[in-house]
């Protein structure tokens, strides 16, 4: 990987982001890789894949306030990661110049540090669990979005997993928040 600036974050987490991008390298050329982690990008654009999973479990559960809790709790975490968060650190996104790929991502505008596709897909993970027996299932699609975020080349591997360790925390925040409705 040639990053164009690693960012405040020096030569060891350069060196980590490095490592993780040679180990995704043999799965770009992989065409069922290709298909499931670009979709899975672009399904995490704008938490899109996390309203219709509300959505799909509050008609689960019987309770269409849950859809409109998780959306809730989405925009929140938006606004604090893509508005907040991001802004004070203003990384440089990894060059895509050199993927041999006709899949198409949208270009974020916004710093690559730390990956809002990540700290989305914990969130909504940590709040769709809640109360469900379905908890793996919903962690491992947050996995999936997350590692696609590298796998296309939109974040360095140090991104995602600043994201997805503030999406824990958003997630516990947001089911401690939640819990106290009940």
């Amino acid at each position: 990987m040639t990053t164009q600036d690693p960012g405040p974050f020096g030569p060891a987490v350069d060196a980590f982001d490095q490592a993780v991008d040679r180990a995704f390298e043999p799965l770009r050329n992989n065409t069922l890789a290709n298909r499931v982690m670009y979709t899975a990008s672009t399904l995490g654009d704008w938490s899109t894949i996390w309203h219709l999973s509300g959505a799909l479990e509050a008609a689960r559960r019987g309770d269409a306030g849950f859809a409109v809790r998780l959306s809730s709790v989405m925009g929140v975490e938006s606004l604090l990661v893509n508005q907040g968060i991001k802004r004070l650190f203003k990384r440089v996104r990894p060059r895509r110049d050199d993927l041999d790929t006709t899949h198409h991502v949208r270009q974020p505008l916004t710093s690559s540090f730390p990956s809002g596709h990540a700290s989305a897909a914990m969130t909504a993970a940590a709040v769709l669990s809640r109360g469900s027996r379905l908890g793996p299932l919903w962690y491992a699609a947050g996995i999936v979005v997350a590692c696609s975020r590298i796998h296309v080349k939109m974040h360095h591997a140090s991104d995602v997993v600043a994201g997805l360790a503030t999406g824990v925390i958003l997630g516990r925040l947001a089911n401690r928040l939640l819990s106290r409705r009940s």
